[in-house]
């Protein structure tokens, strides 16, 4: 619904009110005019006493009935000034683009159908309508593609489309049979030309992988442990070393008691070794944890829309610096 199309439509009904009853009266009869050449003079009679009718109904407010006998007249004869009164019918349906359609369709001759007043006043308001609607110029290139707006077919691709639409909110799809539709949500604005150039995407394209945590932590954790892992070899080592030295010692002596400070050379291995163990088991632990994180933390592939595939080729803008004395390409990221 356009916001402001109650006060557009209060400027129509005062430009074009007073238009009914003087058409009435000009309608012309000449097929030599080209908005009456093949149009028989009984079909131009039926249309004029349906247009009447029309004007009757148009005066009462009676706008649907009254927009169906001019749909009628038209049919008969597709006369400028029937779609002149038209759009002031269609009008208060609330119907803006048909409004601009038979505006349009009243100025095709210029004047001379109308008058020169009537033919300016159409033209201002057509201006007008303009203003509340937005337009669209939708292109597609991928061969065999159906591209619609919002249900409605456009065009079978490769193709284009451009018109008038209400202003607010539109959905787009691009399809053809075994590729992914492309779904697109625009919002126009009133008075703005939007052009979109749509396009088929691949499944390849519209996927997209992440991951639970970073791909560097799961490897972290698994190096962290194959280093506490080394450091419990080392431990080990030292170990080994302490419990040689208590032997040698004690061969040395032929088997005797030894001494308090051999008796520690079998302490100090003995720690050493517990030492060693542990931080085997905690290396271990953390190498395990590490490479299930990694299974875990494999890329997950998800699809996005049409629209984030846009917005990705759009992340960083490059555009040449001039002026002054600056020279150099000014880059805008989006992040």
């Amino acid at each position: 619904m356009l916001k402001s199309w109650p006060s557009t439509a209060l400027a129509l009904v005062w430009l074009l009110c007073w238009a009914a009853p003087v058409f009435a009266q000009q309608l012309p009869a000449g097929a030599e005019r080209p908005w009456a050449k093949g149009v028989s003079p009984e079909k131009q009679k039926t249309s004029l006493e349906l247009f009447r009718a029309g004007n009757a109904l148009l005066k009462e407010s009676i706008f649907v009935q009254a927009a169906e006998k001019y749909r009628q007249a038209l049919a008969l004869w597709d006369h400028p000034a029937i779609h002149y009164n038209m759009a002031l019918a269609l009008l208060n349906l609330d119907q803006p683009i048909e409004v601009h359609e038979h505006l349009e369709a009243a100025m095709r001759y210029g004047a001379a159908p109308l008058d020169a007043e009537k033919f300016e006043n159409a033209r201002a308001y057509k201006t007008l309508v303009e203003k509340q609607l937005s337009r669209v110029l939708i292109t597609c290139e991928s061969p065999g593609a159906t591209v619609t707006m919002d249900g409605r077919v456009l065009f079978v691709a490769p193709g284009r489309y451009e018109g008038l639409v209400r202003p607010g909110q539109h959905t787009l799809l691009v399809s053809l049979e075994g590729h992914p539709t492309t779904d697109l949500s625009r919002t126009l604005l009133p008075g703005e030309t939007t052009p979109l150039a749509l396009k088929l995407y691949t499944a390849e394209e519209l996927t997209r992988y992440r991951r639970h945590w970073a791909a560097w932590k799961p490897w972290a954790l698994m190096g962290a442990g194959v280093a506490v892992a080394l450091g419990g070899g080392a431990l080990h080592m030292q170990s080994r070393d302490s419990y040689r030295d208590f032997d040698t010692q004690v061969s040395a002596c032929g088997g005797c008691v030894p001494p308090q400070g051999v008796t520690d050379l079998r302490v100090r291995g003995d720690n050493f070794q517990r030492a060693a163990l542990g931080t085997y088991a905690l290396g271990g632990a953390a190498v395990i944890t590490g490479a299930v994180l990694v299974y875990i933390n494999r890329p997950q592939p998800y699809r996005v829309n049409p629209g984030a595939v846009e917005s990705e080729t759009q992340a960083v803008n490059l555009a040449p610096l001039l002026g002054g004395r600056e020279r150099g390409i000014q880059a805008t990221f989006r992040f």
